[in-house]
C-alpha cells in the first residue's frame, strides 16, 4: 500500500538491477566463448605466418646455396681460361722473338744487313739494285713475323698502323724502288744518290723494330 508520501513508479519502468544482472551475469558466458574463439584464430594465423616464413626461408637458402655455387664455378671456370689463354700468348709472344732471332739474328751485327751494306758500297749500279732487293726482302720477313695481313708486301703495308709503325713511309718509298728494279729490270736508271738513299730508309724501318 502507497503512503502519500511515496513517489509512484511505473509499473512499466525498466529493472537496471535485473538488466544489468543479465547482461553482466548472464552474458558472461557466450562473452568468454566468443573470447576464446577470437584467441584461437589469431593463434592459428600466427602460426600459419610462422610456417610460411620457415619455408619461405628454406626456399631462399636453397636459391643462396645453387647461385653461389654457380658463381664459384664461373670463377674457376674464368681462371682456368685465363691462365690457358695468358699460356698461349706467352709460347706466341717467344715464338715471335724465336722467329726475329732466326731471321734477322741477334745483337748488333746482322750478316744480311752488311751483305747490302757491302752491295751499296760498289760503285757497281747492278750491285745497288741488288743490294736493294735484298733489302726489301727483310722488309717482307719482318712484316710476315709482325703477321701483318696480306699476301704482298704492299698489301702488308697498307694493313699497318702508323701509331705501332714509325717508319712507315720509309717503308713505302724504299718498297716502290724496289719495285721500280723490278718492272723496269736494265732500263730503269738508279743514281747512287738515290741507291743510298733508299737503303738508310731501309735501314730506318730496321732500326725502328730493332733488328740493327
Amino acid at each position: 500500500m502507497q503512503d502519500e508520501n511515496d513517489i509512484p513508479f511505473n509499473d512499466y519502468s525498466v529493472d537496471y538491477s535485473t538488466l544489468g544482472s543479465s547482461f553482466f551475469g548472464g552474458g558472461s558466458g557466450s562473452g568468454a566463448g566468443a573470447g576464446a574463439g577470437g584467441t584461437s584464430g589469431l593463434e592459428a594465423t600466427f602460426n600459419h605466418t610462422i610456417d610460411f616464413l620457415v619455408h619461405l626461408w628454406s626456399i631462399m637458402t636453397t636459391l643462396s646455396l645453387l647461385v653461389s655455387a654457380l658463381l664459384l664455378f664461373a670463377v674457376i671456370y674464368a681462371y682456368i681460361r685465363a691462365s690457358q689463354y695468358g699460356e698461349l700468348a706467352t709460347e706466341y709472344v717467344v715464338g715471335q722473338e724465336k722467329k726475329y732471332a732466326e731471321l734477322f739474328g741477334s745483337g748488333s751485327k746482322n750478316t744480311r744487313w752488311e751483305d747490302v751494306l757491302m752491295h751499296s758500297g760498289t760503285n757497281n749500279p747492278n750491285d745497288w739494285k741488288l743490294a736493294i732487293i735484298e733489302a726489301d726482302i727483310m722488309l717482307g720477313e719482318l712484316l710476315d713475323a709482325m703477321g701483318l695481313g696480306g699476301t704482298t708486301i704492299g698489301e702488308k703495308l697498307k694493313s699497318a698502323s702508323p701509331n705501332s709503325f714509325k717508319t712507315l713511309d720509309q717503308a713505302w718509298r724504299a718498297h716502290r724502288v724496289r719495285n721500280e728494279i723490278a718492272h723496269a729490270g736494265s732500263d730503269f736508271v738508279l743514281t747512287k744518290k738515290a741507291a743510298q738513299d733508299t737503303i738508310t730508309q731501309y735501314k730506318m724501318v730496321f732500326e725502328e723494330f730493332e733488328l740493327l
